[in-house]
């Protein structure tokens, strides 16, 4: 994939400064998820400095300029998964990377959480590349990372609305279990968020 420029932010905050860096978030908006524009906004800078996660800014060039496309921001998290909410095959390529606890029926293991995806809706920006796009570049990047720590998962989390399950479902993505809302998580629709899985070749 060619014309986007990915950047890290913990590093950008390292160039520029921590008031700089959240200047230029500032600009960025996405009016479809509150949640998504919110953590880019007034949490990310924070979240990169204590390690919690990485967000990775997504730049497209835009009239000679560069401009914030869209992010991803990525997570290390364990997960587990019961084994007959996978396919055969599935199941059998995640053992390879997990462990099985046979009196529960499921697989722990460590893998990457796409913990936020959004596009930058500010003056027209979002129409610089498409959501299956920004979603390549977030798997690229957990491609990138397993390449030098191993595993082959990774993971989101949604809101349960056709739109967005078929979104991931179209990307390679199976659900495989819900989790409940922790009561800091607000501003999401329902009592919980559907987890949604890939093996990323």
């Amino acid at each position: 994939m060619t014309g986007y420029k990915v950047v890290n932010l913990k590093l950008m905050v390292e160039e520029l400064g921590e008031e700089r860096t959240k200047e230029l978030l500032s600009s960025f908006s996405c009016p479809l998820n509150e949640d998504v524009e919110n953590f880019f906004t007034q949490k990310a800078v924070e979240f990169s400095k204590r390690s919690l996660s990485q967000t990775h800014i997504v730049y497209a060039s835009y009239r000679g300029k560069a401009e914030i496309a869209g992010y991803f921001t990525l997570a290390n998290k364990y997960i587990t998964v019961k084994k007959n909410r996978l396919s055969g095959s599935l199941a059998k390529r995640i053992a390879k990377f997990a462990v099985y606890d046979p009196t529960i029926r499921s697989y722990t293991l460590s893998a990457p959480l796409i913990a936020q995806l959004g596009k930058n809706y500010t003056n027209g920006l979002n129409c610089l590349m498409t959501g299956d796009e920004l979603l390549k570049l977030a798997c690229d990047k957990v491609s990138k990372i397993q390449l030098e720590l191993g595993g082959r998962v990774t993971y989101v989390e949604c809101e349960d609305k056709p739109k967005l399950i078929e979104f991931y479902s179209s990307n390679g993505f199976c659900e495989f279990d819900r989790r409940t809302l922790d009561r800091d998580e607000t501003g999401l629709a329902g009592e919980y968020l559907v987890q949604m899985l890939r093996y990323i070749h």
